[in-house]
């Protein structure tokens, strides 16, 4: 390949990625070309794109973008890189998933708010709970929070209701 074109495919990388903050970085050696149309067609309908890059090409398209701690991602052999979706772990968790179909697909490392992630870190992020489940869980715990006031407040108000209804009762009885 011609020095030419080498600057242009690392111009087309720098562009590609320039908006990109996380990504992961899969190995992808051995899926046949069926399962590739497959996967990517479903991880396109989620908007997350996988890019088959050359390692030297895109090392030097990462050193030009400010991200030279990414650089030791793409040492050797084929890399994939996956981006886009809603967030990294929803791209991890897609992945595991599509790795347990195809088990050619294996998890290299990963890039997230500027620090390299090894594999085994990759793929801890698709046990973690994506945005929408924390925001749940945020507003679980604040909601909570005030069930248990309405509760304390009702409980005091209903326990002298029931001592008020019982003294009723016997006075009442003796009445009678």
């Amino acid at each position: 390949m011609s020095k030419y074109v080498k600057g242009l495919l690392q111009k087309e990388l720098e562009a590609r990625f320039s908006d990109v903050g996380d990504f992961l970085v899969i190995e992808t050696k051995g899926v046949n070309g069926n399962e590739n149309n497959e996967m990517r067609g479903a991880l396109k309908s989620k908007d997350i794109k996988l890019t088959v890059v050359k390692n030297a090409l895109m090392r030097r398209a990462l050193d030009n973008l400010g991200m030279s701690a990414a650089v030791s991602l793409f040492s050797d052999g084929p890399c994939t890189v996956v981006s886009g979706g809603d967030s990294i772990v929803d791209a991890a968790k897609e992945i595991t998933d599509w790795g347990k179909k195809i088990s050619a697909v294996k998890f290299k490392g990963a890039f997230v708010d500027g620090d390299v992630i090894d594999a085994d870190g990759a793929k801890a992020l698709a046990k973690m709970p994506n945005r929408a489940q924390l925001q749940g869980t945020v507003v679980m715990l604040a909601a909570s929070c005030g069930a248990n006031v309405a509760g304390a407040i009702a409980s005091g108000g209903g326990s002298i209701a029931g001592c008020i209804s019982s003294v009723v009762e016997k006075l009442e009885k003796e009445a009678a």
